[in-house]
C-alpha cells in the first residue's frame, strides 16, 4: 500500500489564503505575496542617443587631432575660408558660440579656424545617418529633435558646458532664405544664463549659401568669416521671459554687427546674384 507523504507549501507560490487546518491550529495566517513594482524607465534612456563625455581635453584625443587635420584640409584647402576679425573664444573653459546658418557646410567651415573642438548642437535626422553617426559621437556633437522642445539635448548642451567645452549653435534653428536674419530662439540665452558662461558671436557668408548639403560640400567655395567680442548675458540670474527675449535681442545684435565686415570683404568673389 502506498503511503502519501505530506508536502509543504512551495515558498515561492504560498497560498493566498490560510487553510482551514492552519486556522482551526491557531496558525498565523501566509502573509501575501508582495508584488514587485516594475521599474519606472530612466528619463536618461531618453537620452540615449547623446554623447558621453570624456574627462580631460577633447583636443588632445588623436581621434580629435586626426578629424580637424582632415577638416582643415577640406575647409580650408580645397573650400577656402576667409577669416576677417581675429578668433575670441576662450583658450581654457566654457562658452557659447552662435552663428547665422547659411549652409550645411558651416560647422566644418567654423570648425578649421577654431583649435578647440566645438560641440555642436545639430537636427536629429542627420545625427542618425549611418555612416556619419561614429564620427558625431566622436566629436560630442548634441542630436536635436526639431519637432518640438528638446530637454534631452538642453541637458546634454549644459553637461557639455559643465565639462568646459565650448558649445556651437545656430540660434535661427534652421538655414537662412535670404541675407536677412532668422529671428533666434530664447534657447542660447536660457543655456548661458544657467550655465553662467560668456557667448561669442559669428557671422558667415560665402558662395556656400542656399546651396543644397551635397552641392555645397562637393564644389569648392569661398567663404568669409567674422568673429566678435564676447557678450554678457548680464541677467543675473533670471530666466523670466522678458529677461530672455532681452538677452536674445542682445545676441541678434551681436551677429547683425558682424554683417558688414563680410559685406565688405572683396565682393568680387562673389557671383553678382549671390552678393548681399
Amino acid at each position: 500500500m502506498t503511503q502519501a507523504v505530506p508536502v509543504s507549501p512551495s515558498p515561492v507560490n504560498p497560498p493566498a489564503t490560510p487553510t482551514a487546518d492552519a486556522a482551526a491550529h491557531g496558525a498565523a495566517p501566509a502573509a501575501p505575496v508582495a508584488r514587485v513594482a516594475k521599474p519606472r524607465p530612466s528619463r536618461r534612456r531618453a537620452e540615449h542617443n547623446h554623447p558621453t563625455l570624456q574627462s580631460g581635453r577633447p583636443e588632445d584625443r588623436l581621434s580629435i587631432r586626426l578629424l580637424q587635420a582632415v577638416d582643415v584640409c577640406f575647409a580650408r584647402i580645397y573650400h577656402r575660408v576667409n577669416v576677417l576679425s581675429p578668433l575670441r573664444l576662450p583658450k581654457h573653459g566654457p562658452a557659447i558660440l552662435i552663428c547665422n546658418h547659411v549652409s550645411g557646410l558651416d560647422p566644418m567651415l567654423i570648425q578649421s579656424v577654431c583649435p578647440r573642438l566645438i560641440v555642436w548642437m545639430m537636427a536629429k535626422e542627420y545625427y542618425d545617418i549611418p555612416v556619419l553617426r561614429t564620427i558625431f559621437r566622436t566629436v560630442e556633437a548634441i542630436p536635436v529633435d526639431r519637432g518640438g522642445r528638446d530637454l534631452a539635448a538642453t541637458r546634454a548642451a549644459l553637461r557639455a558646458l559643465e565639462a568646459g567645452r565650448i558649445l556651437g549653435v545656430f540660434p535661427e534653428g534652421k538655414i537662412e532664405t535670404s541675407h536677412q536674419l532668422l529671428p533666434f530662439q530664447t534657447g542660447v540665452a536660457l543655456m548661458a544664463i544657467k550655465a553662467g558662461v560668456p557667448v561669442y558671436p559669428a557671422y558667415l557668408d560665402g558662395t556656400q549659401r542656399g546651396k543644397a548639403m551635397l552641392h555645397a560640400f562637393l564644389y569648392p567655395n569661398v567663404a568669409s568669416l567674422a568673429f566678435g567680442p564676447k557678450v554678457e548675458t548680464g541677467a543675473g540670474g533670471s530666466t523670466s521671459k522678458e529677461v530672455l527675449q532681452a538677452v536674445t535681442e542682445r545676441f541678434t545684435e551681436s551677429v547683425e554687427g558682424l554683417r558688414g565686415l563680410t559685406d565688405r570683404s572683396k565682393p568680387g568673389r562673389w557671383p553678382p546674384e549671390d552678393r548681399p
